[in-house]
């Protein structure tokens, strides 16, 4: 099954573990897709300034009367809490429910474009109207959301909305899955064998609900990297499907577990017996039928294993599945970021220490936003995770944010294993401590920062 995720570095073997290895993330290959915008008409009202589009936020404080917040922070804000909470060092591995926590992400993504929408539509209204109060328009934008109290864990899922349905309704399309297929499992006159209901999950998601793996042309449209997303559209990563059949499969009494290999994630019904999942039946072995063409295209990794080699891969944790999503999202956002800038990595600015550090490359301040969130999502998982903490400075280099990016890229200094990076970022790191000290530094404003 192919993997929309970002390439890490691992050996050659297909036994190669990617627990306990150097990784390297990286988003920066360069891949041109037209982009599809979708224009909306937003009717002329008197001030004050329309609300277009409603938060993704808590019920409970979508009211007429409540304060605009501020900044795209204090809209997020509540969303990260929720998402440390769910994946805190307290919680037991096996607690962790790996769709509700993609679905927490998802939420803070879609109230940060939402934010990014609002301010838009207002900005708009604004112009149209000729609005000449200024002071009445700085005293609205400038309204902050204060003495906010978010619902607690036990009502979190019924009131945070996102898409227009709750995390709990979200959760329900999936128990609605495992319905149709044991529907299934009953319409053949057939038992629960590990085979027959992995058959069975095929024909409820590719045949009665026609749900299709997106082409590599249409990966890197972010719509196919949130579960929710998927759920709705029916078309998705690779990735995504194989937390699909996680998820559905557990709610029908089957374990499924999964292991990088190469840039695929496989997964497979948990067993004593792994050599019966390569016993080809009606023309496919079990695992082929669960991971889909990559398993018999040569030049896959997952075309060596067998029962035996399966033996030796390390399975995947939750927060490691939910970390490989999150990187999954840098990878996408990253390249539509850079987009208008074909070729450029997060650090080419690191071999081109001879060049001034003030020559920023044209990059989509929006894009570039929810990489750096992503980021900073993985870095709750993995703290000590030094290339990923390189890569967030880099990320906050290119939106001009000086302060954060010497921050982060200190860190890293301090955790890197190679001492020749760590000698290129601490000459990097001075560079940008003289450009933030000059008065005519970019970094002065924080032009490419979105509210």
């Amino acid at each position: 099954m192919e993997l929309a995720a970002a390439t890490m570095t691992m050996a050659s073997s297909p036994l190669s573990r990617f627990a306990g290895h150097p990784i390297t993330l990286r988003y920066d290959h360069d891949q041109r897709r037209p982009c599809s915008w979708i224009q909306k008409k937003i009717a002329r009202k008197p001030s004050p300034p329309i609300r277009t589009s409603a938060y993704p936020l808590f019920v409970n404080q979508l009211k007429i009367d409540s304060p605009r917040p501020n900044t795209y922070k204090e809209v997020t804000k509540p969303f990260r809490q929720i998402f440390a909470r769910e994946i805190s060092a307290q919680s037991k591995d096996s607690d962790i429910s790996i769709a509700k926590v993609l679905l927490y992400i998802a939420a803070e993504d879609e109230a940060f474009l939402a934010f990014n929408r609002e301010m838009d539509a207002m900005s708009f209204v604004r112009e149209k109207e000729n609005v000449n109060d200024q002071s009445d328009s700085e005293e609205e934008l400038g309204e902050t959301v204060q003495d906010q109290s978010y619902p607690s864990k036990t009502d979190t899922d019924e009131l945070l909305q996102l898409g227009g349905k709750s995390i709990s309704e979200w959760l329900s399309e999936l128990d609605a899955i495992s319905k149709e297929v044991e529907a299934e499992l009953v319409s053949r006159d057939i038992g629960c064998h590990s085979v027959q209901l992995l058959e069975a999950v095929n024909t409820v998601l590719f045949d009665t609900r026609g749900f299709e793996r997106t082409s590599k042309r249409l990966t890197l449209d972010p719509k196919y990297s949130y579960l929710h997303s998927v759920l709705n559209c029916r078309c998705g990563t690779a990735f995504l499907f194989s937390v699909i059949y996680i998820e559905v499969c557990q709610r029908l009494g089957l374990p499924i577990v999964g292991a990088r290999v190469g840039e695929e994630f496989l997964i497979w019904p948990k067993t004593e017996n792994p050599e019966e999942l390569f016993k080809v039946t009606s023309g496919q072995s079990l695992f082929a039928i669960i991971n889909g063409r990559c398993v018999d295209d040569p030049g896959s990794m997952a075309s060596d294993l067998t029962g035996k080699s399966l033996l030796d891969l390390d399975v995947a944790t939750n927060r490691d599945i939910i970390g490989i999503a999150l990187a999954n999202l840098i990878r996408v956002h990253w390249r539509r970021a850079s987009k208008p800038s074909p070729g450029l990595m997060l650090t080419s600015p690191l071999s081109q220490l001879n060049n001034s550090v003030s020559n920023f490359p044209l990059l989509r301040p929006q894009d570039l936003r929810l990489a750096i969130a992503a980021a900073e999502r993985l870095l709750i998982l993995e703290p000590l995770n030094w290339r990923l903490r390189r890569d967030l400075g880099m990320m906050h280099y290119y939106v001009r944010q000086s302060r954060e990016a010497i921050q982060e890229l200190s860190i890293c200094i301090a955790f890197a294993f190679d001492e020749e990076e760590a000698k290129v970022l601490t000459l990097f790191v001075e560079k940008l401590h003289l450009l933030s000290s000059l008065k005519s530094s970019p970094f002065g404003s924080d032009r490419l920062a979105v509210r």
